[in-house]
């Protein structure tokens, strides 16, 4: 299965290359840049909690293939607007929604399939090996992407990422692992009350839910401007913000190896708020820069410390919730973690719009930092698991 869907994830961002650039190169508006990824963002606020209570009554697996097929066809119809040379911004933005659409529901049941296939025991070894193959796809995704773009056309970036979602499909259809949940007559309202009453009684678990979207919403800006970086600070072209995209992934993969090395490691918690405040610097420091073999290092040693506290935190959660309660928990982490995405990148927008990226992105760094801190020092739930 992971297979699978480390070959849809490389379609996805040689997509999200193509599609970045040519929404700047059309556009050459910030706001539209930073619209696109929160327009994809609003359908998983709006119905991921609701993902999370399907995703503990049915079949897992059907809600997964249910996902890939949205996605699919949104990839298939932009290939064809792409190739005819009719595509406008619009198009891009409303795929984009489209393809949340199908992410709030495959999104819930993936994150809660995970552990059913490994044992608690080696829970953290297996999400951060999980991190590993999506941001595999991140290193490789837009080295095949820049290189398609430039060498064949932004036609084919989008029509691989079409084809790429077969495999997952294919996976999935083979996979034996079954759910069986079983059967209530509770309302959906209900379930999703029980999730968040879970939730509310599990003290630590509101703290990694509030650091979820915090370091989301501070972090993630960094890399949907790239493309503004790559032009407006070091004047340079697509294969540029390719090589941006593609060192920030190899730092992650470097980083989920790490996670994945030091396996059930103790004091979690503090590890991982260590890394977000090491995140934060090396984001301030990308910003500042104004080499891009500096940026290229910041870019590879901020990817490593995002995927670590990423994954470090998503175990934390993982591990403190129970199977029957996991699609509901795991939706309302998600609802927050990928939340603080659109409400990052829709601030950040606007801010780059009147002041310039490399301040607002500094900012957002030292906020992480800040962040680290709260919560090192004085809210401490999440220091001390």
């Amino acid at each position: 299965m992971w297979t699978g869907a480390c070959a849809s994830q490389i379609g996805t961002y040689m997509q999200i290359l193509a599609q970045g650039w040519l929404i700047w190169e059309i556009s050459k508006s910030p706001k539209l840049l930073a619209l696109d990824p929160i327009l994809q963002a609003i359908p998983i606020f709006l119905f991921s909690l609701v993902g999370g209570v399907l995703a503990d009554r049915f079949e897992r697996r059907h809600m997964l293939i249910f996902s890939q097929c949205v996605q699919m066809s949104v990839a298939l119809v932009l290939t064809v607007l792409v190739g005819l040379h009719v595509v406008k911004v619009w198009h891009f933005l409303t795929g984009s929604f489209i393809a949340g659409f199908g992410q709030a529901f495959g999104g819930p049941a993936y994150s809660a399939l995970i552990p059913t296939l490994v044992p608690k025991e080696d829970m953290p070894n297996a999400i951060a090996l999980n991190s590993i193959q999506f941001n595999g796809a991140v290193m490789v995704g837009p080295a095949l992407g820049g290189w398609a773009l430039h060498s064949l056309g932004a036609t084919w970036c989008f029509g691989l990422n079409t084809l790429s979602f077969l495999f997952p499909i294919v996976c999935l259809l083979m996979l034996k692992i079954r759910f069986l949940p079983e059967k209530t007559s509770e309302s959906i309202l209900g379930s999703m009350k029980q999730g968040i009453r879970f939730i509310r009684n599990q003290g630590a678990m509101q703290g990694l839910i509030v650091l979820g979207f915090c370091m989301t919403a501070l972090a993630i800006p960094m890399r949907t401007f790239l493309p503004v970086f790559a032009t407006n600070v070091f004047h340079r072209d697509s294969g540029t913000f390719a090589t941006f995209l593609s060192v920030s992934g190899l730092g992650s993969v470097v980083g989920a190896l790490a996670v994945a090395g030091l396996g059930n490691v103790k004091q979690k918690g503090r590890v991982a708020l260590a890394m977000l405040m090491c995140l934060g610097a090396f984001i301030t420091a990308f910003a500042l820069s104004r080499s891009v073999a500096l940026s290229c290092a910041m870019l590879f040693l901020s990817g490593a410390a995002m995927m670590a506290v990423f994954a470090m935190v998503v175990s934390l959660v993982q591990l403190a919730v129970t199977n029957e309660m996991r699609g509901r928990v795991i939706s309302v982490y998600n609802l927050t973690f990928r939340g603080g995405m659109p409400v990052g990148n829709a601030v950040t927008g606007q801010l780059v719009s009147g002041f310039t990226a490399p301040k607002v992105v500094a900012a957002n760094g030292i906020l992480l930092v800040a962040l680290g801190l709260y919560f090192l020092l004085v809210q401490r739930r999440v220091a001390d698991l």
